[in-house]
């Protein structure tokens, strides 16, 4: 009985989890004799808030010993093309006029990938941007990517 709460617990903070990438590509960019080789990877996003988008995002993944462990700090270089995939876009409720979607750890430490969607709701349009952190020193390098929605379907937006 006492393993109940705990059960509970770890099954809120399982949900509570961001949206994971699915990675669906990759190709070798250098030959390492020692770990996994230096690489570029596709990973597919989807929207947790638009039901039917999808971002997919290029990124360089650094091989070696210290890359399979997991020690490695990847390059800030990514891309990203953002694609309504499904037949219908569906909101699950209002969104923020600007939203960090997705993080991912891109070194043991103080680094991470970002995905921000900004709603334009001139153009009812969902703008996606890419972009990596630091703790002490970010980087300008970046990517930008749209979705168009019909103007049937408006993009409700929180106040």
């Amino acid at each position: 009985m006492r393993s109940l709460p705990s059960l509970l617990l770890l099954i809120a903070t399982i949900c509570a989890l961001p949206a994971q990438a699915q990675q669906i590509g990759e190709v070798s960019t250098v030959f390492r004799f020692l770990g996994k080789n230096d690489r570029i990877v596709i990973e597919a996003y989807d929207d947790p808030k638009v039901q039917g988008v999808t971002c997919f995002v290029s990124r360089a993944r650094t091989g070696g010993i210290s890359g399979t462990v997991g020690l490695a700090e990847d390059k800030s270089d990514a891309s990203i093309a953002c694609r309504q995939v499904g037949d219908v876009l569906q909101f699950k409720g209002k969104l923020p006029q600007q939203e960090d979607v997705f993080t991912e750890r891109t070194s043991i430490l103080f680094k991470r990938l970002h995905i921000v969607r900004v709603v334009d709701s001139a153009r009812n349009t969902l703008v996606y941007l890419t972009y990596s952190d630091k703790l002490i020193e970010g980087s300008p390098q970046n990517a930008v990517t749209a979705v168009p929605v019909p103007r049937s379907n408006p993009i409700p937006l929180a106040k």
